[in-house]
């Protein structure tokens, strides 16, 4: 497991003006942080379904399951971790979130396009 940076895992108050700073618009820093949040969530329940299955064995039945105390301290040390869109909105507010918007990176070639071809015409 990788180390994680240390986040708090409480709620906090922040400034909604830092959160559209980097983006101009903070409906799109929100999509932004829910896609990374999405992705931490992923990439968390791959790790603990790839701890879990360590876990298992080919001859467990129904009637011989029993509580293994390492399973349960291993579930128990990822509930007490930070929620995933905490730790995106930390990474983003870190600026250790790349991102991208490709309709406005078309709105901006085209944009430059059309400056190009007005410079063009009036030489």
């Amino acid at each position: 497991m990788e180390e994680k940076k240390k986040v708090t895992n409480t709620t906090i108050t922040r400034n909604t003006g830092l959160f559209s700073e980097m983006t101009g618009n903070i409906y799109e820093t929100v999509a932004v942080l829910a896609k990374r949040a999405n992705q931490i969530a992923v990439d968390e329940k791959k790790e603990l379904h790839s701890k879990i299955e360590d876990f298992r064995s080919s001859t467990d039945a129904l009637d011989e399951m029993f509580e293994n105390r390492e399973q349960v301290d291993l579930v128990r040390r990822y509930e007490r971790q930070p929620k995933p869109t905490l730790e995106a909105t930390e990474e983003y507010l870190e600026g250790d979130i790349y991102y991208r918007n490709p309709a406005k990176e078309n709105r901006q070639a085209q944009r430059l396009a059309e400056l190009e071809d007005e410079v063009i015409q009036n030489l």
